[in-house]
Formats: C-alpha cells, structure tokens, sequence
C-alpha cells in the first residue's frame, strides 16, 4: 500500500532520529542520566525540543561553530535562539567576564562601566532613560508595569502568534477565531480577558477597534514579528500603529529582543521608529543572561511624578514593583560594555548582514531550481526559509499553511549534517565570525535535503 505524504514525512524522521541517535551515543545517555534530576530531562525544559529526539550535549564553542562530547561538529546558526548572536566566547567579552569576575561580580552597585553603557544606548536606539534588567521577559514586565502605573489602564494588547517571553500577558492568539492560550501553554489562573487583548499583525482595522476603548495601557509588539515565522510589516502599519497609539493614549513597547539583529541600533533605529519604551534582551550582553528598557523623555516624567527619580530619606525600593538584586550587575554591565563597543559594531553588522543575504540568495537559488512552493525571508542577518509559496501576513496564516511535520524533519536532517538551527522555527542567524564557508556549508546540505524530499515525493 503506497505511504500517503504524513506517513511518509513520519517514516524519515523516525530514520533521521535513528542515523541521530547512533552518531550521538554520549549524548543520549547524559540526556538518559538527565531524567533522573531535572524536571524535563535538562536544566531547561526547552532543551528537550530538538529534532533529534534528545538534544546534543555541547562539549565547546567558539565564534559560529560548537563540538559535542561525541566528537561531532556544527555550523551554528541557532545561536542561542538569539542569545550568542555576538559568537560564541567573543574575545572581547570573554576579556571583560574575566576582568570582572577578578573585582567582583553581584555587589548591588553600580560601577562606571554603567556610565559608558547608559550613554550608548540612549546613542543607539534614540531613548534618554534605560533600566537593566536580568532578562527581557523581565523588562518587558518592567515596561508593562510602568505603563500601567502611568496610564491608569489594565490591559496590554498584543498581536497573535507574538512571543514575549514569560509574560503572561502575551500568551493568548486567536486561533479559529477565538481567543485562547498560545502554543498549548497550560491555563496559570490568570483571567485573560482581564488584562489582555489580541489582534492580528497588520490589521489596522482590528487594532483601531480594540483601542477605542481606552482601556489599553500599551501594545507590545515586535517590529517584525519573528516567533511564528517571519511576517513582514505590511506598507504603512507602523505609521498607523503610531498615530492610533497616541490618539487613544496608548504606550507604545517595542520588543527589539530578536529584531536587534537589524542593525546596531535594532529594527527601531534602521527605520526611525519612535516607541515610548523598547526592550531588548539575549544578545546585549555576549551571552550573559541581561534585559533592557529604555523610556521616552514624556514616559519618564509621568513616571517620577508618581515615584519621584531622588528621595534620599525612602530607604526602600520596591514601588515600582520591579527589580531584582541580580539585576544591572557589574559582571553584566562589564560584559554589555564590551559587546556594544567592540562586537555589535557597524563593521560587524555589515559583515553578518551579507552573509544573511547570501544565505537567503543562496537558498532560493535551491527553491527555483526546484520550483517548489517555499519562501525565504530576510531581514538584517537573519533569515528564515518558510515552506509556503510567500509571506504570511499575520498568525492566522502561519497556523493555516504551517508544515510542522516537514520543519521536525529539515531539523534532524540538518543536524545529521551538523547545521544547528533554532528548533522552534527555520530562522538562521549570523553572527560576527560566521564566515561565507559556512554559509556555503548550509546551501550544500538544505540541496541534499531538498533531494530527500523530492525522492520521497512529499513535495
């Protein structure tokens, strides 16, 4: 009996995951022994979601390459979901880490290093005030808060198929449509039609809707959404995301976490974007767990009128409701210091930026030559291949064309091939030393994939 295309794409997953697991027989038995002293087998629950069946177990990286303990060798484009988008143990950083760790790493004080970095940022994303934060989950539920306190408004209004880390906020989509909890997270006994509202990206109409009530503290969105896919910003959206935001009183968030790989200044900068606040996380510090938020002038002073900014005889810190004793550390400062002044530099951006480029001209070299009905998306140096024939234009599109069996199956067969991946979606990200060799080592094995599939008719 012939195999229809789902049993198909099931049999090559189950023989990708088997050629996986003989080429990685330490790695399976540390996520073996791991089971029996974490929760979900790792020391994050997210480690369990690649391809392979269980994740490799990482021995060494350096720049855009990492080795596991069985030996084996990967191009990196997963980066850290973001995280190692400076390379991994850049020299400068790596220099700073250990410089500080020598004079202290958590003290609850600031150090001059701080000095240098509050300047820069508001340099290069046009913001005067900043707070550093130990996450960007954590700046953007600082940001949150401050509107929320300003504003006097309950909700937050997001788009669906958004991610915005652990905030609870955020994780609603419209799905059939209807408003649920996104991407199967499990109810948390928060009333959601409480404190959240969720349109698709886009939609200009929908959004007028939803803020006419006046009840929305902020719209937290990224530039360009990258979670569920690439999806573009549709010609004039981010002109009217502005003015309907300022005529109904609403804050502006900007999430740049992802979309700083557009530039040294964020997608913001590159195309004068003017958020009343803008988080960013992951990248900022060289790997070192940090968050940002950097506030508008306005923003600020609504602010201290409700938290004055110097108040020497209130020894106590907490009515912001935001904090932590970890956060701004000087390990951290030290390390975003030598990221924003000698790796996320001009240079560097261009030089990931093309080799973005030549991965998106490259793999759609593979698609026409094929004619298959698959796109590719860039923007910065990053860039996603997406099994459908073009851009999706908001979350409802992405859950209607996704190919999830076919994206589990490209994932282990690039990690058969040593190419690494972020394992929620397709996305490929540069970083400074990633080289054309290694690019030109993907364009060799996504053809060889491309010849799997074709051979097995799934496309």
């Amino acid at each position: 009996m012939q195999q229809s295309v789902p049993e198909t794409i099931d049999r090559l997953i189950d023989r990708e995951q088997e050629r996986f697991r003989r080429t990685h027989p330490r790695s399976f038995e540390d996520w073996r022994k791991g089971q029996a002293h974490f929760l979900y087998g790792g020391p994050s629950h997210w480690m369990r979601r690649w391809a392979g069946g269980f994740p490799v177990y990482a021995a060494e990286a350096k720049g855009a390459h990492i080795r596991d303990v069985d030996g084996n060798a990967y191009v990196d484009f997963a980066l850290g979901d973001t995280g190692g988008m400076c390379g991994h143990a850049p020299e400068a950083v790596t220099e700073a880490a250990v410089r500080q760790l020598r004079r202290g790493t958590t003290m609850m004080l600031p150090t001059e290093d701080s000095l240098w970095v509050g300047q820069e940022l508001s340099r290069r994303f046009g913001l005067p005030y900043w707070t550093l934060t130990t996450s960007a989950t954590d700046a953007n539920r600082g940001a949150i808060r401050i509107a929320r306190m300003i504003t006097g408004r309950p909700k937050v209004l997001v788009f669906s198929g958004c991610y915005h880390g652990g905030v609870e906020e955020a994780h609603v989509e419209i799905r059939d449509g209807k408003v649920g909890l996104r991407n199967m997270i499990h109810p948390n006994g928060v009333n959601h039609a409480a404190v959240s509202k969720v349109v698709e990206f886009n939609d200009v109409e929908a959004l007028e809707r939803a803020l006419s009530d006046e009840d929305v503290a902020c719209v937290l969105t990224e530039p360009l959404m990258t979670n569920f896919g690439m999806i573009p910003v549709a010609d004039g959206f981010h002109a009217a995301l502005r003015e309907i935001t300022r005529r109904t009183g609403t804050l502006l968030i900007i999430d740049e976490t992802h979309t700083i790989s557009s530039g040294p200044g964020g997608y913001t900068a590159l195309h004068g974007l003017e958020p009343d606040m803008l988080v960013a996380g992951k990248a900022i510090a060289g790997g070192i767990p940090a968050g940002i938020f950097g506030t508008s002038q306005e923003v600020a002073e609504r602010l201290w009128k409700i938290v004055p900014k110097v108040d020497p005889r209130v020894r106590q810190s907490a009515h912001l409701g935001i904090g932590g004793t970890l956060a701004g550390n000087a390990l951290t400062v030290a390390t975003m210091r030598a990221v924003l002044e000698h790796v996320l530099t001009p240079a560097n951006f261009e030089t990931m930026i093309a080799n973005a480029s030549l991965l998106a001209e490259d793999a759609r070299h593979v698609i026409e030559t094929h004619q298959l009905p698959w796109h590719v998306m860039q923007t910065g140096a990053r860039a996603e291949i997406m099994f459908t024939p073009r851009p999706p234009k908001n979350g409802a599109e992405v859950i209607a064309s996704r190919r999830g069996d076919l994206e589990t199956l490209l994932h282990a067969f690039y990690m058969n091939e040593g190419i690494l991946v972020t394992p929620f979606h397709t996305m490929f990200l540069m970083c400074p030393a990633t080289s054309a060799e290694d690019v030109d080592r993907h364009t060799q094995v996504f053809s060889r994939f491309v010849d799997l599939v074709r051979d097995a008719g799934v496309v």
